[in-house]
């Protein structure tokens, strides 16, 4: 006889087994056998019964008679896995029916039992079932909290925004055309270019990337053209620019937008011509260089303030890539805030493994303006700081925990940052207020929205819009209570 397999009592309790049987009192005697071990279990008279509630709920293992009147057991199997249900299924079959126990495992089922069978066998049965589902929801998981498909290493998420990310940076690296990443500060901008380079077919060339917006308007040209000896005072040896160094790879200019339209000018012929002169030179030198640009400013708005050459972004911006902010996938923060928890517990040889609910609660009400860089940061200081396996809300700064507070103590910390005009200033506090209250009474109507929007005086549908407006994920906020 096996003997039943050990499993995780929190997890057990998640597991969902549907018992199916056309007797009565042998569902009731699997049933007897089963509960104690903590799962949910559902019955089914029929397979066509079976059928209907597997159509409408998920079962995690289900445990099933072959004779059963109208569909039997081996047909109920098959037609399981024609509808692609991902339930295991051990079938019961008759005293001496191993051809049909063996016909059964050919059908999909995951296993069987012959009658007689007593109730260890059956425990230990679905405890090996539950085994391999458990096995399955921690692969899956592993996969959701670090993207590695298809090379995408550097990632951390698993929401809609990021997967529209993965695709278009998918499609785009095999070819040559240049690229326009778009974001806010912080969203991972460079990260996105460098794993375009890593996947294309310039892989194994040079990936050189400059920050217009770090360089003096001054140096920027010979920082990206390179000068010859005597150009200038200083110039006292001929150096290779960025577009040199970039031959035959990729050159990514980051923060685009902050460079000078003299600059644009010269960058744009090397996009048309493929050629360029040092500073200080006069022999052409050509380049094979793919172009890779980023940028957090509103390009098309600076075209029409004339700040940016029309011509050069429809030259940079065939295809367009928008990173989005860590406010549009607040659904990645757990899985991100964990995965530098690991990197950061092993870097500073801390042995830190969790936040608990109120520190994971403050970083998902968190506004995030820095995204995922001050993400990064955040949680390398709370783990330097730890003093036990768990990151709790006091070891967050401060910072975090004010961030949607609209008291006059929160609005004193967004004037003493000193970057914030007063509209912008009324924006996030009204935000704040917006979130809160309509999640708060989102959560008293019992997540009804109809029955919220009827308490607060207002049209479903303009509920429906300002849920979507503010971002709030209630599902998401719904199964964490």
């Amino acid at each position: 006889m096996s003997e039943p397999i050990q499993t995780d009592s929190t997890l057990q309790s998640t597991i969902g087994v549907l018992i199916v049987d056309d007797e009565k009192a042998a569902r009731y005697g699997m049933v007897k056998a089963l509960r104690p071990e903590g799962y949910s279990i559902a019955e089914a008279e029929d397979a066509l019964s079976a059928l209907n509630l597997m159509g409408n709920n998920s079962y995690d293992v289900v445990v099933t008679d072959v004779s059963m009147p109208g569909m039997n057991g081996i047909d109920f199997v098959k037609k399981v896995k024609e509808r692609k249900i991902e339930s295991l299924v051990i079938v019961i079959t008759a005293h001496g029916s191993e051809k049909m126990a063996v016909e059964a495992i050919k059908s999909g089922a995951f296993n069987y039992m012959s009658k007689p069978y007593d109730i260890e066998e059956l425990r230990a049965q679905v405890g090996h079932a539950v085994q391999q589902v458990l096995l399955q929801r921690e692969n899956a998981q592993l996969r959701k909290e670090l993207q590695i498909s298809k090379g995408f290493t550097g990632f951390v998420g698993d929401c809609k925004p990021m997967r529209q990310v993965y695709d278009l940076v998918d499609k785009v690296s095999k070819s040559n055309v240049t690229v326009l990443i778009r974001g806010e500060s912080g969203t991972g901008k460079e990260l996105v270019a460098k794993t375009i380079h890593d996947q294309s077919l310039r892989a194994k060339g040079p990936f050189i990337s400059i920050n217009c917006a770090a360089i003096p308007k001054e140096l920027i040209e010979s920082e990206l053209f390179g000068f010859e000896k005597g150009a200038f005072t200083g110039a006292v040896a001929a150096k290779q620019g960025k577009f040199e160094l970039a031959d035959g790879g990729t050159l990514f200019l980051d923060e685009i937008g902050d460079m000078s339209l003299e600059t644009q000018a010269k960058v744009l012929r090397v996009l048309q011509e493929r050629k360029f002169e040092r500073v200080g030179g006069t022999e052409s030198i050509q380049v094979d260089v793919r172009i890779l640009s980023a940028t957090h400013r509103d390009l098309s708005k600076f075209i029409r303030e004339g700040q940016f050459r029309e011509d050069l972004y429809y030259r940079i911006n065939v295809v367009e890539i928008e990173v989005p902010t860590l406010r549009k996938r607040a659904g990645d923060i757990p899985l991100l805030a964990k995965h530098y928890l690991s990197v950061f517990a092993q870097k500073h040889k801390i042995n830190v493994t969790r936040f608990s609910n109120d520190a994971m609660k403050v970083l998902m009400d968190y506004d995030w303006p820095g995204n995922v860089r001050e993400l990064i940061n955040v949680v390398e200081r709370s783990v330097v700081l730890s003093s036990g396996e768990e990151i709790t809300k006091d070891l967050l700064h401060d910072d975090l925990k004010k961030s949607d507070d609209f008291s006059p103590m929160g609005i004193k910390e967004i004037l003493e940052r000193g970057d914030v005009s007063f509209q912008d200033a009324k924006q996030r506090v009204v935000r704040a207020f917006e979130r809160e209250f309509i999640m708060e009474s989102m959560k008293l109507n019992n997540w009804n929205i109809s029955q919220t929007a009827t308490k607060l005086g207002m049209k479903r549908q303009y509920l429906q819009q300002k849920i979507k407006e503010l971002e709030l994920n209630i599902q998401e906020a719904k199964e964490n209570l």
